[in-house]
């Protein structure tokens, strides 16, 4: 299956008699399909962006949370792997390295983790450049929304909202609502 340029393939699962080893596969694994969906929700959600669709942005960004929060038992489940690697190798689970992990496997089995891990920071580093594209694009969008706001206040009063998020400031509209140059930026 492709996704917006990745080939995601299902993973191909290695049984193992040592429980930590499959432990590892199975979560890495877990690894891959949480981030697989979370890319899949990220893509949508840049179309609704740039297709200005507020409703599916928002409910794309409930399914964003819920994965995210799913993600947590993945990393408190990721942790426990280390420190049960840590243990088996004497040092602290801070220092468990993939390499340091594999010298615990047969060499099948120490190669899929290498593959998967690697697979794994590839599918991340997509993931970051995409949310991080979204990001910007809604950053570009608010702001126009921003000034848009600020132009029909014809009142004198701003509606809209600053950057942050908050309601502008008591003296941000007093002196007219049409600003065609900005001297304080």
């Amino acid at each position: 299956m492709t996704t917006g340029g990745l080939t995601m393939e299902p993973a191909r699962r290695l049984t193992s008699a040592d429980p930590l080893t499959a432990a590892v596969l199975a979560h890495l694994e877990a690894q891959i399909a949480s981030v697989e969906h979370l890319y899949e929700i990220v893509l949508k959600q840049g179309v609704a962006i740039r297709g200005r669709d507020v409703h599916t942005v928002v409910q794309l960004a409930g399914l964003l949370h819920g994965e995210i929060t799913r993600r947590e038992h993945i990393e408190l489940e990721r942790t426990q792997l280390l420190e049960r690697a840590g243990m088996q190798l004497g040092i602290p689970a801070e220092l468990v390295t993939v390499t340091r992990l594999t010298t615990l496997m047969d060499p099948e089995s120490g190669r899929l983790t290498v593959e998967l891990s690697a697979r794994l920071r590839g599918l991340l580093d997509e993931l970051r450049r995409e949310h991080s594209c979204n990001r910007a694009i809604m950053q570009i969008e608010l702001s126009f929304l921003d000034h848009l706001m600020q132009a029909l206040a014809l009142d004198g009063q701003t509606h809209g909202y600053d950057p942050r998020g908050s309601a502008p400031s008591a003296h941000a509209g007093r002196h007219g609502a049409l600003h065609v140059l900005d001297l304080k930026a």
